[in-house]
């Protein structure tokens, strides 16, 4: 990869010149980042999304790019603002950096004047270990029996993955998106070979190790009185044609909190392979009480059972008044959208 700096300019106006133009770039994208978290109208979540990870990505490059030039042109550092202080609850390793005890200059006896300290954050690479279970066998003189500690209970009945090390796979796919052959890839380096089927194995395994966990967190989420929902389409192989098709992610939320209530607050998630109103009607066989959700036609059978109560989803309801302002510039679609949303923004 070529180096930034072998296209820099030589000349140092130049070179404040783009130091100063990309810090008013990166001003730029991050307000355009800021406006669009706050628009939630006229595009899916999934385009919002996609659009503000491309700009996190353009601004992290220029960033970078800004910075190097930025140490070519200003090679004292600016003032710097003050930063955060480092979190109290990582560990502290003390280095101290103590002059010889007799002054270079006399000969004399050095006293302490006082100290200066600083910190600098490091990271320890995650490094795997070896955890050898040994259980000795002691046998009685007298009668010959024979006595042993149990084996320790593994997550995986006969598997060689510890709890860390099985917890640290499932949050690198599903948490960080980092699929297990490219895991793979990074544990032979460490000199660790663990194949990719392996890997997917672990995974299998422990979704039904912790299936009990989750049919408990389901449990508690159906219980309350009020149950928010929405769902989230998703790509999922399809199996002998080679593409992918567009499945489901339902959320189920539970959360009572602004209501003034200590319950703890809770997501419950349920995948389907397509959207069929079968599947929400599944998921809340067994709840009652209010549904906050959009206008899906596959919640009608719901309300209409009497056992749960609709409301509403206000955002849906104001997108609509929304677009009639935009395509009819209406007065009326505009008070009833700024009742609802506030001061519609050109």
């Amino acid at each position: 990869m070529t180096h930034m700096t072998d296209s820099l300019p030589n000349d140092l106006h130049a070179l404040k010149a783009l130091v100063s133009a990309q810090r008013a770039e990166i001003e730029r994208l991050k307000m355009m980042i800021a406006k669009l978290r706050r628009t939630q109208f006229g595009r899916s979540s999934e385009q919002l999304d996609a659009m503000i990870d491309q700009l996190q990505l353009s601004l992290e490059e220029l960033e970078v790019s800004q910075a190097e030039a930025t140490a070519v042109a200003e090679p004292t550092p600016r003032t710097v603002s003050r930063r955060k202080p480092l979190p109290e609850h990582l560990p502290r390793e003390i280095h101290v950096h103590q002059p010889e005890p007799q002054c270079s200059g006399c000969g004399g006896t050095l006293r302490q004047l006082g100290e200066d300290v600083s910190e600098v954050l490091e990271y320890v690479p995650a490094r795997f270990k070896v955890i050898r279970h040994v259980r000795p066998k002691l046998v009685c003189r007298c009668c010959e029996h024979i006595a042993q500690v149990p084996a320790p209970s593994r997550p995986i009945a006969r598997g060689l993955a510890g709890p860390g090390l099985l917890a640290h796979v499932l949050v690198s796919k599903f948490v960080d998106h980092l699929p297990l052959y490219r895991q793979s890839e990074i544990y032979a380096r460490e000199g660790v070979d663990l194949e990719r089927s392996t890997l997917a194995d672990w995974v299998g395994q422990s979704s039904q190790l912790l299936r009990p966990l989750i049919n408990a967190l389901k449990s508690h989420v159906m219980s309350g009185h009020k149950v928010h929902t929405d769902d989230t389409p998703i790509g999922a192989l399809a199996p002998g044609i080679g593409k992918t098709k567009t499945a489901r992610l339902w959320t189920y939320v539970r959360d009572d909190r602004p209501a003034g209530y200590t319950t703890p607050a809770a997501v419950w998630f349920a995948y389907s392979p397509d959207r069929k109103g079968l599947h929400p009607r599944t998921h809340l066989e067994n709840f009652s009480g209010i549904l906050q959700a959009d206008g899906y036609a596959g919640f009608a059978q719901l309300y209409s059972s009497g056992s749960v109560q609709e409301a509403a989803c206000w955002a849906h309801a104001w997108r609509k008044f929304y677009d009639v302002y935009k395509d009819q510039s209406s007065p009326l679609a505009a008070d009833a959208a700024a009742t609802n949303r506030g001061t519609i923004r050109h």
